[in-house]
């Protein structure tokens, strides 16, 4: 799967998207649209007229911001501290597993302060996303880039957006055997983590060939080698902490840095998943039809959890607010979403999740037809109506 240079073309596609108002979609007057829900079978008014909706709440706190980084990283710490202090192999277990969890809460601050959206001073956001994506081994320039250029430039925009992008029937025949079969591994629903390890983190985030990052920074190489450091030290420390204590190296290397890394993959490899991939969730091979479907809005899911599973994830699935207006923080995205699906009644994908839910889904998006606008199985065959066409 080997799609352009994520940012070949990022300049003049980046003055398309952002210059370009005629393309999106057709504007309605705003004087209605400041206070009236949008009919379902009305035009959709301009991005900036949505983005106003929610732009009251992008209010950024500096003190929240701070207290949340150090409650998450405190925990993370003492589940670190739990792999070494508990003997029995389960306890450390589940002490790994949660760790991989805390792993996932740093990162989404680390995400937010990339996005420039958790605090309101832009060097506070720089150190704290690094801070915050350490455990994580993120490199944050390559992050910010990919991020926040390709993915939130060009969401679901084949060619550029690479994040599960998928691959037509024609190209999935063209790939060798075995890669054939890491992407049926990959779209199981079983594959999340062997996904984000290999497809995002490994070719795309730790020193990566110019084949998939164009651009070469020293930014970009010092980042890598400082994720690297800290990697080797933490490894480095989980081996210190078993010959102190008389223990297995294999086993507290395992508990104390595989697995809580290997959970992270694949808690980060769900997420970005279910986010923009759905039965009712539209890839396009065409700009200009790509902009008129108001991809802000329609690529993204509102994924519903049950038992404050979601505030656990710092609101993350509440991912169409995010994708408006990347400027609102994690802490305001509940009410952000909330107001969105007000002003927009019947436009947002919510989705309750089920385990159900989620495997069937992987069942019916494999493939996907730009021709015919649809999701496919591995043979070509539709799973999934049509898809609305904006040529």
């Amino acid at each position: 799967m080997h799609a352009r240079p994520a940012l070949a073309g990022a300049a003049d596609l980046l003055t398309a998207f952002f210059g370009s108002d005629s393309v999106m979609t057709q504007e309605v007057p705003s004087a209605t649209l400041a206070t009236q829900p949008i009919p379902p079978g009305a035009p959709l008014p301009h991005r900036k007229v949505i983005r106003s909706w929610i732009t009251p709440l992008s209010e950024r706190r500096t003190a929240v911001a701070v207290m949340l980084l150090v409650l998450d990283w405190a925990i993370f710490a003492a589940l670190m501290v739990g792999t070494v202090a508990f003997e029995a192999w389960w306890a450390k277990l589940l002490c790994g597993i949660a760790a991989g969890f805390m792993i996932g809460r740093l990162f989404i601050i680390g995400h937010d302060a990339c996005h420039q959206s958790y605090t309101p001073h832009r060097g506070l956001n720089k150190l704290l996303g690094r801070i915050a994506m350490l455990p994580s081994l993120t490199p944050y320039s390559l992050w910010e880039v990919g991020h926040n250029v390709v993915h939130h430039g060009y969401t679901n925009l084949k060619g550029v957006d690479f994040v599960w992008a998928p691959l037509t029937k024609q190209e999935f025949d063209a790939l060798p055997r075995w890669r054939q079969w890491l992407e049926r591994i990959y779209r199981s629903g079983w594959g999340p983590a062997l996904y984000y390890l290999i497809e995002m983190w490994w070719l795309r985030m730790f020193f990566p060939r110019k084949a998939y990052m164009g651009a070469r920074r020293p930014e970009f190489i010092w980042d890598g080698v400082f994720v690297l450091v800290v990697g080797l030290a933490w490894i480095g420390a989980m081996v210190a902490a078993a010959l102190m204590t008389g223990q297995s190296v294999a086993l507290q290397v395992t508990m104390g840095f595989v697995v809580p890394f290997l959970f992270w993959n694949a808690m980060i490899g769900f997420v970005v998943y279910v986010h923009h991939t759905h039965p009712a969730v539209q890839w396009h091979d065409d700009k200009i039809a790509w902009a008129k479907a108001a991809p802000f809005v329609s690529t993204t899911v509102h994924l519903e959890f049950p038992w404050k599973i979601g505030a656990l994830m710092h609101h993350i699935m509440e991912h169409t607010a995010h994708h408006v207006d990347m400027s609102v923080p994690l802490y305001r995205l509940k009410q952000a979403q909330k107001r969105l699906e007000e002003m927009l009644p019947g436009r947002i994908i919510i989705q309750r999740f089920s385990w159900r839910w989620y495997f069937d889904t992987a069942r019916r998006c494999k493939l996907y037809d730009f021709t015919r606008r649809c999701w496919t199985d591995f043979q070509g065959r539709p799973t999934t109506d049509p898809a609305p066409s904006y040529a």
